[in-house]
């Protein structure tokens, strides 16, 4: 267990500008391999799944430029951050003018990586640790979902949710890199981005990011 998880983060990441969204800074981790190891032992846990958190991942860059190139698609609305991470769709979101936001993810380390990336950019965004796949589609008004795609059950259980969201009024917005579980059919293709990311990370240094939203 990391009793301190804010102390954990300040000590093990840097607070650095978002490649595609320079405007937003996060506190990310220079490599994947020793915080990943890291936390495994501080949480004296194995086979615990990627700090996906300690990074600024293509899908949820993308998001983010979106929302600050087109901020009336957040501004004055209730919003979700689903699969949260380290909060940047959230953020942005709250820069582009939302109401408020609400960041979820599964990983306990996420509230406070979310709390401190958000006070760096001088927003507040709401957290909740919880795994909303379980839950109906809260009443909001815009979803956002970056990177969801990763795994097949996942991306299949999460994109389910999200079209149910959508069919009850949701506006939804998925940033994916082409990842394999991301499906061909039922989407539009709102905008296309060349990220920066990490060959860490990814096969590229640039991927090819796109940021879409379910079909009418």
């Amino acid at each position: 267990m990391i009793e301190d998880p804010e102390a954990f983060i300040r000590a093990n990441t840097v607070l650095t500008p978002t490649p595609h969204a320079p405007g937003i800074r996060l506190h990310v981790a220079d490599e994947i391999t020793p915080i990943w190891k890291l936390t495994e032992e501080r949480r004296g846990e194995l086979g615990l799944a990627p700090p996906f958190w300690a990074f600024a991942w293509a899908g949820g860059q993308a998001i983010a430029r979106y929302l600050l190139d087109h901020p009336h698609e957040a501004r004055g609305k209730a919003v979700l951050d689903f699969a949260s991470g380290s909060g940047l769709c959230a953020i942005a979101a709250m820069l582009a003018g939302a109401d408020r936001v609400l960041a979820s993810d599964i990983d306990p380390l996420c509230r406070a990586a979310i709390a401190l990336n958000a006070g760096a950019n001088g927003v507040a965004v709401s957290s909740a640790i919880a795994d909303l796949l379980e839950l109906p589609p809260p009443a909001v008004d815009l979803i956002l979902a970056g990177d969801i795609c990763y795994e097949q059950p996942v991306a299949e259980r999460a994109l389910a949710w999200l079209q149910a969201a959508h069919s009850a009024g949701a506006r939804v917005l998925i940033g994916d890199p082409g990842r394999t579980y991301f499906p061909k059919q039922g989407l539009t293709r709102l905008a296309d981005y060349q990220v920066p990311t990490t060959r860490e990370l990814e096969d590229f240094a640039i991927k090819r990011t796109g940021v879409w939203t379910f079909s009418d």
